[in-house]
C-alpha cells in the first residue's frame, strides 16, 4: 500500500508481523496509531525513503500482523510484547541500531521501545502523544470526554468488542469524521484499507485489548520506569497538532522533558492525524531532526 516499497514479514515468538521497506541508507522504523495501519504512512514514507531505509510496520493486532487472542494478564498486548514485535523485525533486517517513529498509540510503542533498547534506538520522534503515565494521572472533564475511547475500550466485561461488532464501520467513521479543524478528510483509498483491516477476524478484540494493557500492565511498566528515574537516553523530537487536544491542553515539550534527556519539539498545522493532514509539514520535522548528526 506504499508505492515502491517491498513487504516484509518476520515471526516474533509465534507471532508474525507484516510490513514494507523502501530506500536506502539510515534506518528508520514508522509506527502507526488506532485505527489506522502502515498505510498512514503513504505521504510520508516515499520522500523519506530518498534518504533513508524506510520500514513501516502494523502493529500486532492491526493491519495484516498476526492478531493472537488475548492473555488474561494483558502481556498479549502490552506495550512491551509490541515493542519486541518491532525490535525483532529491524533486527531480521540487519538493523542494530535504528531511529524509531510513531504516531498515537504506535508512538506509546517507541516510547516502550526507546526505555526497554535503549542500545537500538538512536532516534525517536513521537506525534500528537504525552506519555500513557501523564495522561492517566492528570484525567479531568476535558480528557475524560475527548478521550472515552481510553474508557470505553479498556473495559474488560467484553462488552466493547460487542457493541463494536454491530456496527464497526459506525465506529471507525468516528474516529477521523469531525476530527480536523480544517476540510481536511481521510482519503477514500486509506479509509477503505482501515476498514477492510479493522473488520478482519479478531482485530476488534485485539485493539480493545491494546487498550486494556493501556490502563493496566503499561501502566504498571511505566510507573517502575519512572519511579526508578529511567529516562529515554535517545534524542526525542515530540510533535502534535496545533489544533489537537494534545496540542491544545498539554505543555507537550515540557512533559516529555520529564521523560527523556534531550527533547525538540514542534507543533504542525494539524489536527490529531498529523502525518495525513499535514504531510509536508511532517517530512520537515522529521528529516531535519533525523539528519541532524543520525548515524554519527
Amino acid at each position: 500500500m506504499i508505492e515502491g516499497f517491498a513487504p516484509v514479514a518476520h515471526t516474533h515468538e509465534g507471532v508474525t508481523i507484516s510490513g514494507v521497506v523502501g530506500g536506502s541508507g539510515p534506518p528508520v522504523l514508522l509506527l502507526h496509531g488506532y485505527p489506522q495501519t502502515r498505510r498512514m504512512w503513504h505521504a510520508v514514507a516515499p520522500t523519506l525513503a530518498r534518504t533513508h531505509t524506510v520500514v513501516a510496520c502494523d502493529l500486532r493486532g492491526y493491519g495484516d500482523s498476526d492478531k493472537p487472542a488475548p492473555a488474561a494478564d494483558q502481556s498479549t498486548y502490552s506495550k512491551r510484547t509490541m515493542a519486541a514485535d518491532q525490535h525483532a523485525v529491524m533486527r531480521s533486517l540487519g538493523f542494530d541500531r535504528y531511529a524509531v517513529v510513531g504516531h498515537d498509540r504506535g508512538a506509546r510503542v517507541a516510547h516502550r521501545l526507546a526505555l526497554d533498547e535503549p542500545t537500538a534506538v538512536e532516534r525517536i520522534a513521537v506525534l500528537d502523544i504525552v506519555p500513557t503515565l501523564h495522561m492517566f494521572e492528570h484525567v479531568d472533564r476535558a480528557m475524560a470526554s475527548t478521550y472515552f475511547h481510553w474508557f470505553f475500550l479498556a473495559l474488560g466485561n467484553g462488552l466493547p468488542e460487542r457493541l463494536i461488532s454491530g456496527d464497526p464501520g459506525a465506529w471507525l467513521r468516528s474516529r477521523f469524521d469531525g476530527r480536523s479543524h480544517s476540510p481536511w478528510s481521510l482519503e477514500p483509498a486509506s479509509y477503505a484499507e482501515y476498514e477492510r483491516c479493522f473488520t478482519s477476524p479478531g482485530a476488534i478484540e485485539a485493539s480493545v485489548a491494546d487498550y486494556r494493557a493501556a490502563a493496566t500492565i503499561d501502566l504498571e511498566h511505566d510507573r517502575a520506569d519512572h519511579a526508578a528515574g529511567t529516562r529515554i537516553a535517545a534524542p526525542l523530537l515530540a510533535l502534535w497538532g496545533a489544533h489537537s487536544y494534545v496540542g491544545r491542553n498539554f505543555d507537550v515539550a515540557g512533559i516529555w522533558r520529564d521523560y527523556a534527556g534531550e527533547v525538540s519539539a514542534a507543533a504542525i498545522e494539524s489536527d490529531h492525524y498529523l502525518a495525513e493532514e499535514s504531510p509536508q509539514q511532517v517530512l520537515g520535522a522529521l528529516t531535519a531532526f533525523l539528519d541532524d548528526g543520525f548515524g554519527a
